[in-house]
């Protein structure tokens, strides 16, 4: 090899061969990837946790609006929630409406109760769910947890749905709208 040669930089560094990174994800791996990213920036999610032993608390972290381009039409590209969850505290039997999501335990145990059955769901466990996909999640630990909450588009509905439990002939009351 000749010594005179030199390669500046890194040689394996050549952006100019990859294509962009998009500023809005496109595909679910594209969603959990966003969620994982997320996840791994503790200082960015940590401070702003909040525990309420009463009601659940959550914080929008972002809301995106769509794509430039996107053939969606609506308000919202895709939205970012951090929820906490003291022990005992669940979502009700719920579902996102329109909106397909990514969940994702980033401290704690959280179960999951889902038409397969349940679910225990731990630190940096994902769960990807489609519209319509009816589920509920429950803090059945000793410990708080915290989740983040990608959601695609943007969460405008969250209908409850009477709980697999209920008794036969029960009367189901009517479907509410809930914060995530």
């Amino acid at each position: 090899m000749n010594s005179d040669v030199q390669i500046a930089g890194d040689p394996l560094a050549l952006p100019h061969l990859l294509p962009p990174v998009p500023a809005h994800p496109a595909t679910v791996a594209g969603f959990a990837g966003l969620a994982r990213t997320i996840a791994a920036d503790r200082a960015s999610w940590a401070p702003l946790v909040r525990y309420d032993a009463t009601t659940r608390w959550y914080h929008r972290l972002r809301a995106v609006p769509q794509a430039p381009g996107s053939a969606h039409r609506v308000p919202l590209g895709y939205e970012v929630w951090l929820l906490s969850w003291v022990p005992g505290q669940g979502s009700g039997r719920h579902d996102h409406g329109r909106s397909s999501g990514v969940l994702t335990v980033l401290e704690g145990e959280l179960t999951e109760h889902a038409a397969d059955g349940p679910r225990t769901l731990t630190a940096g466990a994902q769960r990807v769910f489609a519209p319509g996909y009816v589920h509920e999640v429950v803090n059945d630990s000793l410990k708080p947890a915290v989740s983040l909450h990608v959601y695609f588009p943007g969460l405008t509905d969250m209908p409850m749905h009477p709980s697999q439990a209920a008794a036969p002939g029960a009367v189901a009351t009517a479907p509410e709208v809930l914060a995530p």
